[in-house]
């Protein structure tokens, strides 16, 4: 099984474990986030979730007052997001594969989905990403702290769930960033059990 195989079965698999229907605790940092994004977005930006889940809480906040796109490789979580945020437009597809227009987007997030793509593949996602933004657009997303590629079994307790992840280390995607034309405006370590991720804000330089 491709290492894609198993991120779409895992979520798949896991999809309620992971987050349900009505939000819980584990959103507020979500909505922390957001709340440092929000106030550089213009009324009508529009606004692209890269493993965007079930849309609960990132999706749902946004397509309240912006168009928002969601992506995500899982059928059951697309399925989820159209039902749950239904002013949202969903596609299912691996985020390496989609297309959309140049300078269409006004900024893009993307939250624990990066990690799950293949190292090898992520650079030409932050050119995808940098094609994708308008000038002086927005990126916020969480990547890897330091690097590591490996699967987990049994994920979040349900039998026969398979995760994979592949990301690299702080320092690498804040270069993948400055090579694409983006300012890093800050970034932050986000603690999770014995390690943790790197939230990073970025924005494209103006042309």
């Amino acid at each position: 099984m491709s290492s894609k195989e198993i991120v779409r079965n895992g979520y798949d698999a896991v999809s309620y474990a992971y987050r349900g229907d009505v939000e819980d605790g584990s959103c507020a940092r979500y909505h922390q986030w957001l709340d440092e994004l929000i106030p550089f977005l213009t009324p009508g930006t529009r606004v692209l979730d890269l493993g965007c889940g079930c849309g609960i809480p990132v999706a749902r906040r946004l397509a309240a007052a912006y168009p928002v796109t969601g992506v995500d490789i899982s059928p059951v979580q697309i399925e989820r997001a159209r039902q749950l945020v239904p002013q949202g437009h969903f596609l299912c597809a691996d985020i390496m594969d989609v297309a959309f227009p140049l300078a269409h987007f006004g900024a893009i997030v993307s939250f624990y989905a990066i990690i799950h793509v293949p190292l090898e593949e992520q650079p030409g996602l932050f050119q995808k990403m940098k094609r994708w933004l308008v000038p002086g657009g927005y990126l916020m997303m969480t990547v890897g702290s330091t690097e590591w590629t490996g699967t987990e079994d049994n994920w979040l307790g349900v039998p026969d769930a398979t995760m994979y992840w592949s990301h690299a280390d702080a320092t690498t995607y804040e270069s993948w960033l400055v090579e694409n034309d983006f300012t890093i405006c800050w970034t932050r370590f986000i603690p999770e059990g014995d390690g943790g991720h790197t939230l990073i804000l970025a924005r494209k330089r103006s042309e």
